[in-house]
């Protein structure tokens, strides 16, 4: 009996309703532009849709041209409710959106699994929304993908680049990772410490990028060193705050959205 991880934040961070949820991620990606080569990975934010949307569909309107090449998606992000030690994989066969079910590959996690930073642990996954507002937006922008979902706790940059070496396959495979920036600043302060994580993504220098600066910080260096490894290039795609998008300018969250080719 097959085993799905239902959607935790559906009609919260996103529409439940897959009418409308389809017209809103359409209409973000219609909105975005296309440039440059194709992807090998993305950094995305993942906050509510009203908020950071706009920002994450600049990153997922990249994909249009290989949207029937891309299979198999591995995406990180950092855990929000149940905190761990190192990566969590999962024992679902599915993870459900209002937009149907994304099928895991089993086998990629099986070829991960015996590295001692990684562990299966559903809990976490369960109310995780980090991984789960990306797959609207990769079932829009993709024709068909298998799922490979981490959720990365406390756990080195190496570790990370350890995991994702032994995903990084070729053509097909495509790596997500899932972040916002600052939190609960004024605007302007908010603006500066982005601007700065944004230059150490772009100049791949993880040691950078601090705790405060990015809540995916983990998965997000643990890519950047990877990257490195294997000549990718980044190239800034948007950088807002919540004052630019959907809320006041007092007390702000940072939003980037970068691609890696």
């Amino acid at each position: 009996m097959s085993r799905t991880r239902s959607a935790a934040v559906a009609g919260l961070f996103y529409p439940a309703d897959p009418a409308q949820l389809h017209r809103d991620i359409q209409s973000m990606l219609s909105a975005a532009e296309r440039s440059g080569p194709a992807p090998k990975a993305l950094i995305v934010p993942h906050a509510g849709y009203v908020y950071s949307g706009p920002v994450a569909a600049s990153a997922f309107a990249q994909l249009k041209q290989i949207r029937q090449q891309i299979t198999r998606v591995i995406l990180l992000g950092p855990c929000h409710r149940v905190p761990l030690r190192g990566l969590a994989t999962s024992s679902a066969d599915y993870f459900a959106t209002p937009l149907g079910n994304v099928k895991i590959d089993q086998s990629a996690i099986d070829s991960v699994a015996s590295l001692p930073q990684v562990q299966e642990f559903d809990l976490t996954h369960q109310q995780e929304h980090s991984l789960e507002v990306q797959l609207p937006f990769l079932q829009e922008a993709l024709a068909h993908f298998s799922l490979v979902p981490l959720v990365v706790g406390d756990a080195s940059a190496e570790e990370v680049s350890e995991v994702l070496e032994r995903l990084w396959g070729g053509d097909e495979t495509l790596i997500v990772i899932s972040s916002d920036l600052s939190h609960y600043h004024d605007y302007n302060t908010a603006r500066a410490m982005d601007s700065e994580t944004c230059e150490a993504i772009e100049h791949m220098n993880p040691s950078a990028i601090h705790y405060d600066q990015a809540c995916g910080r983990n998965p997000v260096n643990g890519l950047l060193l990877a990257a490195k490894k294997h000549g990718l290039q980044v190239t800034t795609l948007d950088l807002r705050n919540s004052g630019d998008t959907a809320g006041d300018k007092s007390n702000v969250v940072g939003y980037g959205a970068w691609a890696l080719t």
